[in-house]
């Protein structure tokens, strides 16, 4: 195990290192198929580096860890 801290990304970076388009990113956020962001300071948010060599790793199967499904049911009334 190595005792370097997790890098945060800024947008730029993380884009250009997935070459995924800004919309297109969000929207995966959204739907729990990639990494959400961090909190850096109140107008400020990054991407824990770790999170998104994960996603590169399987980007077709990646699943945010703290996604719920709950939601995203709504029963018919």
């Amino acid at each position: 195990m190595t005792d370097t801290p997790d890098r945060i990304l800024r947008l730029k970076t993380v884009l250009d290192r997935t070459g995924l388009s800004r919309s297109t990113m969000y929207r995966k956020m959204q739907d729990g198929s990639f990494p959400k962001n961090v909190r850096i300071s109140t107008r400020c948010a990054g991407w824990r580096e770790s999170a998104v060599n994960a996603w590169m790793r399987n980007p077709i199967f990646y699943q945010a860890a703290d996604r719920t499904d709950d939601d995203s049911f709504a029963p018919n009334s």
